[in-house]
């Protein structure tokens, strides 16, 4: 190896221990909320372990605590999630792994290893970036999610030290830098008002499903505008 790819390698295993670690310790706030919501230390560490991916796990929680339908709550989660499947698509061509192995990477497909992995300039790189972040952040998130479901009954009230704020406010720095173009900006922003309007009038969990009706609001909207002036130019519309 030389000089220059070892400096490399290190840089990348810098980066990804940083964003594994900062993450990684959010995971206790997820255990304290989870156990506020009534789930017992089993369950909520059952979630960091299987589902692993902290966007969905604090919807579900959350809409269980505010005494959401279990279904409903599931549903929110499960279409939080779908985004890592997306996730997945690209970076199945750039890690180009073993089939053997793919089932266990998939289950490290988040926002933060697709984040790493995708700023790297090699394929090297990109493996180096994708495992060590989600290496770091698996074992620190789910040791966080235990100590965290521990210790919620010394903690008390997880609105009191605003724990139950945390989910939202990683997730939201994660995704604002990735909000580029103004059809993202403007999916972002629907999502957002769809939320926050319909959170008092509907049942906990469903805003979230409503909220992702924001994205083919928003693409038929662009295709609705774009065709606009092709119409016009001809007279009218197809004859």
């Amino acid at each position: 190896m030389d000089p220059a790819e070892r400096k490399t390698d290190s840089a990348v295993v810098r980066d990804a221990l940083g964003v594994g670690v900062a993450v990684g310790l959010s995971g206790f706030a997820f255990g304290v909320t989870s156990a506020g919501a009534g789930l017992t230390v089993a369950q909520t560490c059952a979630l960091s372990l299987l589902v692993f991916t902290g966007a969905s796990q604090f919807a579900l929680v959350g809409a269980l605590a505010a005494g959401g339908n279990p279904l409903t709550a599931a549903a929110g989660a499960f279409f939080l999630g779908v985004r890592n499947a997306f996730y997945g698509l690209r970076l199945s061509q750039l890690l180009a792994l073993p089939r053997a192995v793919r089932p266990f990477a998939a289950q490290w497909v988040i926002d933060e290893t697709t984040a790493v992995a995708l700023a790297q300039p090699t394929r090297r790189a990109i493996r180096i970036g994708f495992t060590v972040t989600g290496a770091t952040l698996y074992v620190l998130w789910n040791l966080t999610t235990f100590l965290g479901a521990l210790g919620a009954e010394a903690i008390g009230d997880t609105r009191t030290w605003g724990l139950d704020a945390a989910g939202p406010a990683v997730f939201l720095a994660l995704l604002a830098p990735m909000l580029r173009t103004t059809t993202e900006r403007a999916v972002a922003g629907l999502a957002v008002v769809l939320g926050l309007g319909l959170l008092p009038v509907l049942p906990a969990g469903v805003p979230v499903l409503v909220a992702s009706l924001a994205a083919p609001a928003v693409l038929w909207a662009r295709g609705r505008n774009a065709g606009t002036p092709s119409d016009t130019a001809t007279g009218g519309g197809p004859r």
